[in-house]
């Protein structure tokens, strides 16, 4: 799957995994596993374990992943 996405489908993709348990504006840690690797399978094939990814997107460490958050991710990979 490309990781070339347009801000809408990046919006439902997001909000498609936030809803499963929890919060819905927010990915748990379980969450982001599920959507990386369904997703965005490639970012995980480099040094980069989910934990660092999740620990790296989670600014305000409240466990959580927000949109806002996650968008860091999305610009990171679209360039």
């Amino acid at each position: 799957m490309s990781t070339k996405k347009s801000p809408e489908e990046l919006k439902r993709i997001f909000e498609k995994y936030a809803a499963k348990e929890g919060d819905p504006d927010q990915l748990s840690k379980d969450e982001l596993k599920l959507l990386i690797q369904a997703e965005f399978p490639s970012l995980l094939k480099g040094p980069n374990t989910l934990d660092d990814l999740f620990q790296e997107l989670d600014k305000n460490g409240d466990g959580e992943v927000s949109f806002e958050e996650f968008q860091v991710l999305v610009k990171q990979i679209s360039q």
